[in-house]
C-alpha cells in the first residue's frame, strides 16, 4: 500500500502563490508517474500537472501551463506543485495521485491508483 500525505493549501488573493506538497510513503519502491487533479463543487475531477517519476516529464493542460510547476524530490518521494498567478477559477480541492505501473496516459483520474486526502485551495480577495 502506499499512503499520500498533502499539505500547503489555503487561502490566497488573486496574482498570488502557493506551492503544495505531497509526500508518499509505503511501498514506493515502484512508483511510475505522480500527478494533481482537482475538484471544484459540481465538476469533475480536472487534471492539473503530471510528472513521470523516471526522466521527470511534465504535462499540463493549457488552462494552467505557464503558471503551475510540478517538481519531485526523488529521495523525499515527495511532489510538489507551484501555483503562481493565482485566479478565483483555480479554487478547488487538489488531490495528489500515484500510479505505481506503466500506463500510457498519466493525465487522466482513471488510471490513477493511490490518492491523497486533497486540500483546499481558495483564491479570492
Amino acid at each position: 500500500q502506499v499512503q499520500l500525505v498533502e499539505s500547503g493549501g489555503g487561502l490566497v488573493q488573486p496574482g498570488g502563490s502557493l506551492r503544495l506538497s505531497c509526500a508518499a510513503s509505503g511501498r514506493t519502491f515502484s512508483l511510475y508517474a505522480m500527478a494533481w487533479f482537482r475538484q471544484a463543487p459540481g465538476n469533475e475531477r480536472e487534471f492539473v500537472a503530471a510528472i513521470k517519476w523516471s526522466g521527470g516529464t511534465t504535462y499540463y493542460p493549457d488552462s494552467v501551463k505557464g503558471r503551475f510547476t510540478i517538481s519531485r524530490d526523488n529521495a523525499k518521494n515527495t511532489v510538489y506543485l507551484q501555483m503562481n498567478s493565482l485566479k478565483p477559477e483555480d479554487t478547488a480541492v487538489y488531490y495528489c495521485a500515484l500510479r505505481s505501473s506503466v500506463v500510457p496516459i498519466v493525465t487522466t483520474p482513471l488510471n490513477y491508483n493511490y490518492w491523497g486526502q486533497g486540500t483546499q485551495v481558495t483564491v479570492s480577495s
